[in-house]
């Protein structure tokens, strides 16, 4: 695929994201007519539709795709960086990581500010990442050995977020449906309290894709092509988990986008590392809202968080990849 096709792709995704957010704003306790929400859109009026509208569902669609891009350039990064298709926030045990502290954070120190949060996230994810890759030899063993050090790890720090939910009292239930992953109720502030992250995360790899690209050789390639594999290593695993420590306090755990979107992407062999980057974003953005919606939607009034959906989706994929055999990356023609 050249570059113009490349472009072609990630903007009939985005067109198709941005139709899905439009969609979203149209049903809930009170459905509202395109109409209706067109003329909101354009002309905001303070009445209740346009309450629904500006307060409620964009902000909730907004935060619902910049997650999705986000997630999904993170999985690219830690894929990259491991040379292991099986990489992922998820896998990885970085979502377990940034999670565990967060509950812990709220549970007993509740006077730490939840803008802070992030920071905790970055921290935790780091130090799981570290202990998934010091059990997997580094990420440069068999992808499974990735894979189990990761689950050994989430699984940790699972245990450790359910003990401390014992302490959580009348919150627990509120932490345990933020602990499935979901977008309900969330706000513009909680929009641009993820921003930075994710964008810092994303425009970061768009401007390192030459060095992310480096990474499919093997290390002495790399380093014969003259990357410094003690800097960059831990840069991006430091950039691949900065969405993840934006996304999880405002979103919790959002399973398999990470590990999904870059595959599929990969799977349309558009022009180049940078290209591959652009199109993992788009196409998470576009499982996530669509996963948003249909959790909104397919048990009105109520709703189910968004993690079940996005498992529901990702695990016939993770599956499907073993199954394959897709677990060397250099057999998917990781060429740039």
């Amino acid at each position: 695929m050249d570059a113009r096709k490349s472009s072609i792709a990630v903007g009939l995704i985005v067109v198709a994201t941005v139709l899905i957010i439009v969609a979203g704003l149209l049903p809930g306790a009170k459905m509202l007519s395109i109409d209706a929400v067109l003329r909101v859109l354009v002309a905001p009026d303070g009445k209740i539709e346009s309450i629904l509208v500006w307060t409620l569902r964009l902000p909730r669609s907004l935060t619902a795709a910049v997650a999705g891009a986000g997630l999904a350039v993170s999985g690219y990064i830690l894929q990259s960086l491991t040379r292991n298709p099986l990489a992922d926030p998820g896998i990885t045990g970085v979502t377990a990581g940034a999670v565990a502290p967060i509950v812990t954070c709220f549970v007993f120190f509740p006077s730490v500010s939840g803008h802070l949060y992030p920071f905790v996230g970055l921290a935790g994810g780091l130090a799981a990442a570290t202990v998934t890759f010091w059990v997997a030899r580094g990420g440069t063993g068999h992808p499974l050995h990735l894979a189990l050090g990761g689950v050994s790890v989430s699984l940790f720090l699972g245990a450790i977020t359910i003990y401390v939910l014992l302490f959580a009292g009348p919150q627990s239930t509120a932490l345990l449906f933020w602990l499935v992953g979901g977008f309900s109720g969330r706000s513009w502030a909680n929009l641009l309290q993820m921003l930075p992250w994710v964008f810092s995360g994303v425009l970061g790899a768009l401007i390192l894709y030459r060095v992310i690209a480096m990474f499919s050789l093997d290390d002495r390639s790399a380093a014969g092509m003259g990357v410094q594999l003690g800097f960059w290593k831990p840069v991006l695993l430091v950039l691949g988990i900065c969405p993840v420590a934006g996304v999880a306090p405002i979103a919790g755990p959002v399973a398999f986008v990470g590990l999904a979107a870059p595959h599929i992407a990969r799977l349309l062999r558009p022009c180049g590392t940078g290209w591959e980057i652009g199109l993992a974003a788009a196409i998470g953005s576009l499982i996530v809202t669509t996963a948003d919606l249909v959790a909104r939607t397919v048990a009105i009034p109520k709703e189910l968080p968004v993690g079940i959906i996005t498992a529901l989706l990702g695990g016939p994929i993770f599956v499907y990849l073993i199954q394959r055999g897709r677990l060397d990356f250099r057999s998917e023609g990781h060429e740039h």
